[in-house]
């Protein structure tokens, strides 16, 4: 097929090859080289490439493989979600809706509806943007990539997949191929947000998401996400301690917002300042603490004139 790039008359030639299996996948991209490029949703690499952003020569459509297409849920595995499969197939399953609606709200706000419906998760953690919606949601919930490649199968954590922005640990002829996401505990929750200057079809200023989970009322284990406020999402480990240990009080929900303002290391562009983004870190945090403490039945402490700001 042919691709115009944006603003140019002369057109890039590109090739397309279809794969039904994993291995068949493997092998399109081997043969393809440094310029084969995984075609899941084809949302974010096919207009990189329309604007020679990249050099593409192949396009391998991986959609067909079947593994890339799984939604499965079971109570005591977990949650297992295809790279391919579109955005609104994920948020609008029930056994997503129920156990991940941190993971809906990421999601549901990618693009809007036409692009949900080819957009997949696995694209956007391979596009590995700094202000990707779905990986801060996706590190809180201790969400694996399952990698596949001329060397076999591996799994590596979604806090360490992305290096950089547009950065990945996937190697050459690697692909995503699912994401694995561990079934949620009891007494626990989880929500995300973001801040953009509209509502709808707009990239993150800032977002954070937060999972908590408790024993007797104090937070056994937390995990603390920011994104669009560095070089690549970052899962804040310092915020996490804040938290955990004992009941959140107005204290350590302070104290965790803090860790993630220092964690933060935004730019100044046109989209925001670099002290408003340490700023959203900080507040997007506070925010996520109490609406994932809610979802697992705890209500948190609310300090006196807590600033709103729009989802």
């Amino acid at each position: 097929m042919l691709l115009c790039a944006a603003g140019e008359t002369n057109l890039q030639a590109l090739k397309y090859a279809r794969a039904s299996s994993i291995d068949e996948a493997i092998e399109l991209l081997r043969e393809g080289g440094p310029a084969a490029r995984v075609l899941a949703g084809g949302t974010d690499v096919i207009v990189a490439a329309r604007e020679r952003r990249l050099d593409v020569d192949l396009f391998v459509d991986v959609k067909h493989v079947p593994e890339t297409a799984e939604l499965s849920f079971d109570a005591t595995d977990g949650l297992t979600v295809g790279a391919a499969l579109p955005c609104y197939r994920i948020y609008g399953d029930d056994d997503v809706r129920t156990h991940y609606p941190a993971l809906v709200e990421a999601i549901s706000v990618i693009g809007g509806t036409v692009v949900q419906g080819r957009a997949s998760l696995g694209g956007n953690l391979c596009n590995s943007s700094p202000a990707a919606d779905s990986i801060p949601a996706m590190i809180v919930l201790d969400a694996s990539a399952n990698i596949v490649g001329p060397s076999g199968e591996r799994s590596v954590p979604v806090d360490e997949f992305c290096t950089g922005p547009g950065q990945n640990v996937l190697g050459a002829g690697e692909f995503v191929i699912s994401i694995q996401f561990p079934a949620p505990s009891s007494a626990s929750g989880a929500a995300w947000q973001r801040f953009t200057p509209r509502n709808e079809m707009d990239i993150a200023v800032a977002n954070a998401a937060t999972s908590l989970q408790f024993v007797g009322g104090a937070v056994a284990s937390a995990r603390i996400a920011i994104g669009a406020v560095g070089p690549r999402p970052l899962l804040v480990e310092p915020a996490a301690a804040a938290l955990a240990g004992g009941p959140l009080t107005v204290d350590s929900i302070a104290a965790a917002a803090a860790a993630s303002r220092a964690a933060a290391t935004p730019i100044d562009d046109m989209r925001g300042s670099i002290k408003q983004r340490r700023h959203l870190a900080g507040l997007l945090t506070e925010r996520t603490i109490r609406d994932a403490a809610a979802r697992a039945g705890v209500t948190a402490p609310e300090a006196p004139g807590t600033s709103e700001v729009r989802r």
